[in-house]
């Protein structure tokens, strides 16, 4: 996901949200830019729950890296099959035997 703002996004900023989206195995990025993004795994029934959940986390590390609560610009949930599948996509065949 990521929300968008009217100023340039610190370095320290960014360390901050990954911070705070760490215990959700996220990944915090947007320094140098007018936006802020994090990717972070829940655990959910369906897409709409798993928004949800992970609208929440990331609006509590924005809280407690004392970020603007820029609004959201995107967002997208993905499952395991989803992602599994498109990572199958992109495997190479590979021989050992020559």
């Amino acid at each position: 996901m990521e929300a968008e703002g009217d100023r340039e996004v610190a370095l320290e900023e960014v360390v901050d949200l990954a911070d705070g989206i760490a215990a959700a195995n996220g990944v915090a990025s947007g320094m140098g830019t007018n936006h802020f993004g994090a990717q972070v795994y829940v655990e959910a029934d369906d897409r709409a729950d798993a928004i949800s959940l992970a609208t929440a986390i990331f609006a509590e590390a924005l809280a407690k890296a004392r970020l603007p609560a820029w609004p959201l610009s995107y967002i997208k949930a993905i499952s395991e099959a989803d992602d599994l599948e498109a990572d199958q996509d992109d495997w190479a065949v590979w021989d050992d035997n020559g």
